[in-house]
């Protein structure tokens, strides 16, 4: 859903497949897919890396990061041949990123996950 609503608001965050179709959802599925590989596998990699960056600008670099993460999202889904392109850093990673922290934030406090 977070995936989405980036896509809708940010120019250059694009799916080339006719919208609203089964292949529209379709790639949007396996991008979010992707995405939710690459946040839990290598995410917390570069996070452990750049702990004392994140301490230093009081976690904003965390913005850095998350941007990162949507720009590799987009590299491995060039390579498997999935119509789905972030253009660039900023503004569509960056903002992208911004985007879907803050409707997975939003989502998470309405759906609750019994812990």
């Amino acid at each position: 859903m977070a995936l989405w609503v980036a896509i809708q608001f940010i120019p250059g965050i694009d799916v080339n497949a006719p919208t609203n179709t089964a292949r529209y959802w379709g790639v949007l599925l396996l991008v979010a897919l992707i995405f939710g590989v690459v946040n839990a596998i290598v995410k917390p990699i570069v996070k452990a890396l750049g702990c004392a960056i994140i301490v230093l600008t009081l976690g904003l670099f965390l913005l850095v990061i998350n941007a990162a993460m949507l720009l590799l999202t987009s590299w491995i889904s060039d390579q498997f041949g999935i119509p789905f392109h972030v253009d660039n850093f900023y503004p569509a990673a960056f903002w992208g990123a911004i985007i879907i922290s803050l409707v997975s934030w939003l989502l998470g406090l309405f759906i609750p996950d019994n812990d």
